[in-house]
């Protein structure tokens, strides 16, 4: 392979050289020296992601600057505006991407895998990474109302009966609402658009076909009108659907110019073609008629990885036969009541078989955020529907034993490991052979994974640099990776039985590598705390390292490297309240700062917690949602999905930890409650899965003290139970004495 690579690299270089390019050969050897050494520079789905993401970003350059007559969505009109906080001088950039308004929020229906998204003024996507639908206004006289334009608009996401976006644009005495679900109709999926109209003005109601979604251009070349005028064939592939026929159809090509700068015509064509990919539609309705009567609109769902075949038969849950079994919440302040149920419904969602971190950017499989969704659907309940989808991790596994969902990072076997040991303590029984097999070949690999112990340097015995979790920097020896290995080993020793010595002994052997490895001295500028990895210094990228505490518990409560380096992050790395990930993200990241919640919580400092808590709930989206990171200043997503799951699902865990969590050797019982909350009235957290089985509690204000019930299905003798409520007298209470009622009393 050398002898034909060089000649290869001889090539490129010379051409690039001949017609004035950068060497890419000189450069990608410089840019490798700013990471370790590693078999995998960059995981290749990574790689492909950001192609595909940065070619939308170059039709975007083509599309938008030179037309900002048009009607943009949302995040175009406030990114390309000069006069508002969002904008970004586009200059020497190459693609134009949305950075700051990465806002969008799914429906669907429970196990299927086709999510419809809207934007935050009501731009409705129906199909996977494809064109949209938009509702505007057209008065007789003056200015259209466009919701993308306007600078305040209503919207808001019901759970009940199904999942609805519910959005709502006014200006001048109009009110234009739409309610976006997925139904099935005849075994097909399809999203639909329910449109009210409550108007003072005389006009008309216009549904507008867009070459465009959330990221930006997406191609329509042609536009027929259906041959009863009610509805539109788009791309000569998918139909859009209307109850009625509109008063008049208008289309137009990229070369005519956008549809909303020919409303006033009357709109003869039947059907366009545009060469562009940038045909537009309107269908026009007179206002009295869809104040009269309510406007449907539907658009049967094509499965995206089979784009030429007709939609899919499907069949759906309903939300109660999903939701059942899996503990609900009872609190007493609506939003964290409100976000708790709409997370709920997300990780519902999108756990239709494999699980997504997202309804579209990130509509694809990673080991690390399906384990760390699972985990809160197993502790929450949710067995049947975690069983399934940890049924797929086997044929993810190589031959090697190596878990691959992407190249070059080394965390996932960790991870398999101990979800697997994970499902069997919380749910008491037996886990399938399958995964015992699965299990020895991933703690084998581990094990052949590991660098050797010699010669000492300070990677020796650790994991080789990878791409790791891809938020901490470049390719370096991560604690992360090492911290999961070592949990997962230890997951497989309990799994193997008798026989998980020897996994035992690997895990013990990781830790005292990883223990000798970490850096000390007196130059360290914040000496006790872990750094990503054995050569960085303290940066946004120890926030991998925590992971040492939360989820895995590798370290007691309290322990002073873990809280040295959570203090370091809270200190030089927080903004307007939560933690910034400067590396990659560059953004506000909500999963992570629950991840240092869950360290304070376990270190006995509430009033952090409670901060977070408080802030996190202030950046949520009007329908409930985190993007994967938020933009300091606009408050909009500025890194990945608009709507993260991984996020939604540490929202659920974490206030299932406020009521109830475990230790290795107890349960900790209310150490996240605040009394304020109670005089509000009563939290109640239904069965949740612990270690000893399921457990029920209610927390009670009453004038002598906190009552504690405990409704609790024990295995066995019951644990000890540390009910620890905060302002109350603490009390443990042994192990195998567990009653069903205390009174803790209120602290002196």
């Amino acid at each position: 392979m050398k002898l034909q690579a060089a000649p290869i690299r001889f090539l490129v270089t010379r051409l690039a050289r001949a017609y004035g390019f950068l060497d890419p050969i000189a450069l990608l050897g410089r840019l490798r020296r700013f990471s370790q050494p590693s078999e995998v520079g960059e995981p290749l789905e990574l790689l492909r992601a950001g192609l595909l993401f940065h070619a939308r970003g170059l039709l975007n350059t083509k599309a938008i600057q030179h037309n900002l007559d048009w009607v943009w969505p949302y995040w175009v009109e406030r990114q390309f505006n000069p006069r508002d906080a969002s904008f970004i001088p586009r200059a020497f950039s190459f693609s134009h991407v949305n950075l700051t308004h990465r806002n969008w929020t799914a429906v669907g229906l429970p196990d299927v895998s086709f999510y419809p998204v809207v934007d935050p003024r009501g731009l409705v996507t129906p199909l996977f990474d494809g064109w949209s639908l938009d509702f505007w206004f057209v008065p007789r006289e003056g200015a259209l109302m466009l919701p993308s334009k306007l600078p305040r608009f209503d919207q808001a996401l019901a759970i009940h009966p199904g999942l609805a976006v519910r959005s709502l644009a006014e200006m001048r005495g109009v009110r234009l609402g739409t309610e976006t679900d997925l139904v099935v109709d005849g075994g097909t999926a399809c999203c639909r658009v329910r449109l009210t109209l409550r108007s003072d003005l005389d006009g008309w109601v216009a549904v507008a076909l867009r070459p465009y979604n959330p990221e930006g251009v997406s191609f329509v070349g042609e536009v027929a009108v259906s041959p009863h005028d009610a509805g539109w064939r788009v791309n000569d592939r998918h139909d859009v659907g209307f109850d009625r026929p509109p008063a008049r159809h208008l289309l137009s090509t990229y070369a005519d110019g956008d549809v909303s700068l020919r409303l006033g015509e009357p709109g003869a064509a039947r059907a366009v073609s545009c060469p562009a990919g940038m045909a537009t539609a309107a269908a026009l309705y007179p206002a009295a008629e869809v104040t009269a009567r309510p406007l449907e609109i539907r658009v049967p769902i094509h499965d995206e990885t089979r784009p030429r075949q007709e939609p899919p038969a499907v069949r759906a849950l309903s939300w109660s036969e999903a939701r059942h079994g899996i503990a609900g919440l009872r609190f007493p302040l609506e939003t964290y009541q409100r976000l708790y149920d709409q997370a709920l419904a997300g990780v519902i969602l999108h756990s239709p078989g494999e699980v997504y971190p997202g309804p579209y950017t990130y509509k694809r499989f990673w080991f690390r955020d399906s384990v760390f969704i699972l985990h809160t659907l197993l502790t929450l309940g949710g067995v049947a529907r975690v069983r399934r989808a940890m049924d797929g991790f086997t044929g993810r596994q190589r031959r090697d034993g190596y878990f691959l969902s992407q190249e070059g990072e080394w965390d996932s076997n960790g991870e398999v490991l101990w979800l697997y040991g994970r499902f069997a303590r919380l749910t008491g029984g037996p886990v399938p052979a399958a995964w015992l097999e699965a299990a020895r070949k991933g703690a084998r690999w581990i094990r052949r994974k590991r660098l050797p112990s010699t010669p000492p340097r300070p990677e020796a015995g650790l994991l080789p640099a990878g791409f790791s979790a891809e938020h901490l920097g470049p390719n370096d020896f991560y604690y992360w990776d090492d911290f999961w290995a070592i949990a997962g080993l230890r997951e497989a020793a309990m799994l193997s039985g008798a026989e998980g010595g020897e996994w035992q002994r690997e895990a013990d052997d990781l830790m005292a590598c990883l223990l000798r490895s970490l850096p000390d001295g007196p130059y360290r500028r914040f000496p006790g705390a872990i750094p990503a990895s054995p050569y960085r210094r303290m940066d946004a990228g120890a926030i991998g390292s925590i992971v040492a505490d939360y989820p895995l518990q590798l370290f007691p409560p309290g322990d002073a490297r873990i809280l040295r380096t959570a203090d370091f992050l809270h200190a030089h790395c927080f903004c307007r309240g939560v933690f910034l990930q400067q590396m990659i993200h560059s953004g506000l990241n909500i999963y992570l700062t629950l991840h240092l919640a869950q360290v304070w919580l376990r270190a006995g400092r509430p009033a952090l917690v409670w901060r977070l808590l408080q802030r996190v709930a202030e950046l949520a989206s009007p329908t409930g949602q985190w993007p994967e990171a938020i933009h300091p200043r606009t408050g909009g997503g500025c890194m990945g999905d608009g709507e993260h799951i991984w996020a939604a699902a540490e929202w659920l865990m974490l206030l299932r930890n406020l009521c109830l969590r475990e230790e290795p050797d107890r349960l900790v019982v209310g150490a996240g409650i605040r009394r304020d909350w109670l005089e509000a009235g009563d939290v109640r957290l239904e069965p949740t899965l612990t270690p000893h089985g399921s457990v029920a509690v209610q927390f009670t204000l009453e004038p002598a003290g906190v009552r504690v019930l405990l409704t609790a299905d024990w295995r066995g003798p019951s644990p000890a139970l540390d009910l620890h409520v905060p302002g109350c007298r603490a009390l443990r209470v042994p192990p195998g004495e567990a009653r069903s009622d205390y009174l803790l009393p209120h602290a002196a």
